[in-house]
């Protein structure tokens, strides 16, 4: 896995295998956490055309959508890949960083 691209404190964009992952920076009041998904086909597609732009907009709805919440009606709830990749991904932004 390796960092593609990201912006500071909202998202990063991973790849891992051909495939890219958006891991957003969310919160729910005072509690903090990361929310990864694997782009789906929609979302490559309006990546290619927006660029981060767009990935700025996808990680917005993502954490205004609260996928983690109990009663959430989030589109992506379900699409979470965190606690698979967490440890690839954490290893990649680390070695982004050094």
């Amino acid at each position: 896995m390796k960092v593609m691209d990201s912006e500071n404190r909202v998202w990063f964009l991973l790849e891992h295998e051909g495939r890219l992952y958006l891991n957003a920076n969310c919160n729910m009041s005072a509690f903090g956490y990361s929310y990864m998904i694997q782009l789906n086909d929609q979302e490559l597609q309006n990546y290619e055309g927006g660029g981060r732009e767009y990935l700025n907009n996808l990680a917005h709805d993502i954490h205004y959508s609260v996928p983690i919440a109990k009663d959430t009606s989030s589109i992506y709830r379900g699409r979470e890949v965190s606690k698979q990749l967490a440890g690839l991904a954490t290893g990649a932004i680390k070695a982004w960083r050094a």
